[in-house]
């Protein structure tokens, strides 16, 4: 078995591996890498920063970002997903800013479950052993990989910290969903975020929304109720945790009732009382993409599973809700 932290340039003469032991559950180590609001509070070496410009954490999604060096100097990076299973193993490869450029490295990530402790070994593999030793001798990448996993061994304490003060479960296996509108980002944002506008597009196909109420602040709520076409109401809410416009919204979503109370899904016993959606809007080209990010939380292992179960059917969803706002947003320009 490896070192607790060790870095190997031996093994494979093109490759720098780094291996870590972490006192963390592999869910929890797989979910501080494929979550932004992770991702963001440890990526890099020490005294970098990571501005996030796209990330679609899936088979074939970018990672667009610029880390910012304690040096004052902009990186350019991009990753490209090629595997992703969850808890178990990440497979990706890394190159700048610009598509055309060549990748610079490959990269496997794995999760050892060793009795409830983590082994992670990331083992990035370069085109050539010169190309690896170069980055060796002008950048310190072996330094550097072994920063990188002990700041992610400081983000896992305090997520574990965070957990234990909420009381909550290990995360669910995240949902991904992405769709680009042919629109500026200020109408998207708009039309998600303000009651005069989602009370026109928002839901699945074939109901009405009757009730539309939407503080839009930390702390704030959107209630709603929407009329399904046998003509029962459904009520829900979203309860504001982050808000950045007109990039991001981050809220937690439940079933509810005409009171504002938290109710379990109708349908399904089984569903969680709360779940976790972060919303990104990214403007490329006068288009936006929008990204949905969602995730039991406070969840028992019975209601994860079940969330894990639904991702085809919250795929139907949010297919048929993102094409009522696309015909909404042509309407409104």
């Amino acid at each position: 078995m490896a070192e607790r932290n060790s870095v190997d340039t031996t093994s494979d003469p093109r490759a720098i591996i780094t291996t870590r032991v972490f006192d963390a559950p592999r869910e929890l180590v797989f979910a501080a890498w494929t979550h932004l609001e992770h991702l963001k509070n440890w990526w890099g070496p020490n005294g970098f920063t990571t501005t996030t410009h796209a990330i679609d954490i899936c088979p074939g999604g970018v990672w667009r970002f610029v880390m910012h060096g304690p040096d004052g100097r902009d990186y350019e990076n991009r990753i490209t997903f090629d595997e992703i299973k969850s808890p178990e193993r990440l497979v990706y490869h890394h190159g700048g800013g610009d598509d055309v450029e060549p990748v610079r490295f490959h990269t496997t990530v794995t999760f050892e479950d060793i009795g409830g402790k983590t082994k992670l070994t990331m083992h990035a593999v370069f085109p050539s052993m010169q190309m690896r030793d170069e980055v060796i001798k002008n950048y310190h990448a072996d330094k550097g990989a072994l920063e990188h996993l002990a700041r992610l061994a400081q983000h896992l304490t305090t997520m574990i910290q965070k957990i234990g003060q909420a009381g909550e479960q290990p995360m669910s296996q995240e949902f991904v969903i992405t769709r680009t509108f042919d629109a500026p980002r200020e109408l998207v944002w708009a039309a998600w975020t303000d009651a005069k506008h989602l009370k026109e597009w928002f839901g699945p196909k074939g109901f009405k929304i009757v009730a539309c109420d939407l503080d839009l602040k930390p702390g704030g709520v959107f209630h709603y109720g929407m009329q399904a076409p046998d003509g029962n109401i459904m009520w829900g809410k979203w309860t504001f945790r982050e808000i950045n416009p007109p990039k991001e919204l981050v809220v937690v979503t439940s079933f509810s009732d005409k009171e504002r109370g938290v109710t379990r899904h109708p349908m399904s016993a089984t569903w969680p009382l709360e779940t976790l959606s972060r919303t990104t809007f990214t403007e490329e080209n006068g288009k936006t993409i929008l990204t949905v990010r969602w995730t039991a939380i406070n969840a028992s292992e019975t209601e994860r599973s079940t969330f894990d179960a639904a991702h085809d059917g919250m795929t139907m969803g949010f297919t048929g809700t993102f094409e009522q706002l696309d015909a909404y947003l042509a309407a409104a320009q």
